[in-house]
């Protein structure tokens, strides 16, 4: 938005900037004083001014509009504040300009300008349009000027409008009045949901998995409990995280859409196609993987793998291949569902509530015949990822390798596939009746104390979780666990509490055992 101020030569427009998934309207001002000519930009740290300021001025000069000869300075508020990755070339210039004369002040009112400048004057899209425009239309500016590359993304964000440009010459032409095609997103009707993305993963029934695996995947979609697959080297573990989401998991919320679809375009990851997400995202990442690409960071603090999976898995294959000090760092997003990061003063929260699908192997060699680890060996490599992850890790079950069939649950003719999604959307409408009033919509968001004091097993069922205190095996942590993975059990078999038989099977469940 651009208004000008009692003093000639000043204007005030206003951009974005984002941190994480959060974005902040600001006020760029720029003034043009009569003196020696010069450039400054206040407000931003780091070598982040010269290029800004370079970009500028050459976008300008190569669209053919004038540069002011005197002295322009522009200030962007607080150094305090992050100034990168969410085009602040295209207000900087704009304000430039209508500070100069060059284009008149009062077409821009009521706008945000976010995009990037290319130095010949061509709008480049950025990253975070989605959260852009959201924080513009919460302030009351309801068009954004933005890149063509960017309508895609801006068509989710229903009841704005958007006047995407090609140039910086186009900008400044339709803020001399000239005309620049608009366009408008109204509210879609009721109950007029967008399309969920298609997947073409396999389901778990063209998979062959046992029963077991099959009534595992099911407590995990049901309860969002994290899993551990262990099976030899032939064992697809990706596969099976991708049959989970795409058989078992629902479609997501409105307000998990809505995050996830800011997080995705945050990381630029949105684009023609891509720009609803209402399916829970799959994210496998390699097991080279650093820190930075799990937990995100860089330049404009982007997400990683642990945001980018919110509300849905994130499957480490493999597991004991990763870096321990990785693994160390998915403890934050485990335990409160977040992913907290701070660089150059600016605090980005990502949400990171995912399933935890981990993948290994029974020994180093994963063999099924002839096996020559040591015990000392095989207990190394199972503590590379029970150290760090153990106590998170409700679920444990074996997988066999592939091309051993089992025989479906149901009668002939039946899609399994669909009777466990049925299950699983039964279990969930319990969890929501039941956890209506509170902050927690599944089994496995309920914190310990919670648990204890609101939802406790009956008295039987917590006789086999004292019981297994008592012989050493689990811990209170683990009892938590159990505990919350004993009520999905009872919630998938209708019941109205758990006792001794779901209890019994959740602690088998945590200690490996289940058969």
């Amino acid at each position: 938005m651009t208004t000008s101020l009692p003093g000639p030569g000043v204007a005030r427009v206003h951009g974005a900037v984002l941190t994480g998934i959060h974005a902040e309207i600001i006020e760029v001002q720029a003034t043009v004083a009569v003196g020696a000519p010069g450039f400054a930009i206040i407000g931003v740290p780091g070598d982040g001014t010269c290029q800004m300021r370079d970009r500028v001025r050459a976008a300008v000069l190569n669209s053919g509009l004038a540069w002011p000869s005197g002295g322009v300075s522009v200030s962007l508020g607080s150094s305090s504040l992050f100034r990168r990755g969410c085009g602040l070339d295209l207000p900087i210039a704009v304000a430039v300009l209508a500070a100069a004369g060059t284009v008149p002040a009062g077409p821009a009112t009521g706008r945000v300008f976010a995009a990037e400048l290319g130095l010949d004057g061509r709008l480049r899209p950025v990253r975070g349009i989605v959260p852009v425009l959201t924080a513009a239309a919460a302030g009351g500016h309801v068009t954004g000027v933005i890149a063509p590359q960017n309508t895609p993304e801006a068509a989710m964000l229903p009841g704005t409008t958007i006047v995407p440009s090609q140039s910086l010459g186009q900008v400044a032409a339709w803020l001399r009045g000239e005309h620049l095609a608009r366009v408008a997103f109204p509210p879609p009707p009721p109950g007029d949901a967008p399309e969920p993305v298609q997947h073409s993963y396999p389901g778990l029934a063209a998979l062959g998995v046992s029963p077991v695996v099959r009534q595992v995947l099911e407590v995990s979609a049901a309860g969002g409990h994290h899993l551990w697959l262990t099976g030899p080297r032939e064992a697809d573990v990706p596969a099976l995280a991708a049959g989970l989401v795409v058989t078992l998991l629902p479609d997501l919320t409105g307000q998990e859409a809505a995050e996830v679809t800011a997080i995705y375009s945050a990381a630029g990851l949105l684009g023609p196609g891509r720009a609803r997400i209402r399916r829970p995202p799959l994210r496998v990442p390699d097991h080279r993987a650093t820190i930075a690409a799990v937990t995100g960071g860089g330049a404009g603090l982007q997400p990683g793998e642990a945001a980018l999976a919110h509300g849905g898995v994130l499957c480490l294959d493999d597991a004991p291949g990763f870096e321990r000090a990785v693994l160390r760092t998915l403890a934050q997003p485990l335990g409160g569902g977040e992913i907290v990061l701070a660089r150059g003063g600016a605090i980005a929260r990502f949400p990171a509530r995912f399933i935890l699908v981990t993948g290994m192997r029974p020994c180093p060699c994963g063999a099924d015949d002839g096996c020559t680890c040591t015990p000392l060996q095989t207990r190394r490599y199972r503590d590379r990822v029970t150290g760090p992850l153990g106590a998170w890790i409700p679920l444990r079950a074996a997988v066999d390798r592939p091309g051993r069939t089992h025989v479906p649950g149901g009668q002939p003719g039946q899609d399994t596939d669909a009777l466990s999604a049925a299950r699983v959307a039964e279990a969930r409408n319990r969890m929501g009746h039941r956890l209506s009033g509170t902050p927690w919509r599944r089994n496995g968001d309920i914190p310990r104390h919670e648990l204890a004091r609101t939802h406790p097993p009956a008295g039987d069922g917590q006789a086999v979780i004292d019981h297994a205190i008592d012989l050493g095996l689990t811990g209170n942590l683990g009892a938590r666990h159990i505990t919350a993975v004993a009520w999905t059990l009872a919630d998938l078999a209708g019941g109205s509490r758990p006792g001794a038989a779901e209890c019994a099977q959740a602690l088998a469940f945590w200690t490996g055992a289940a058969r």
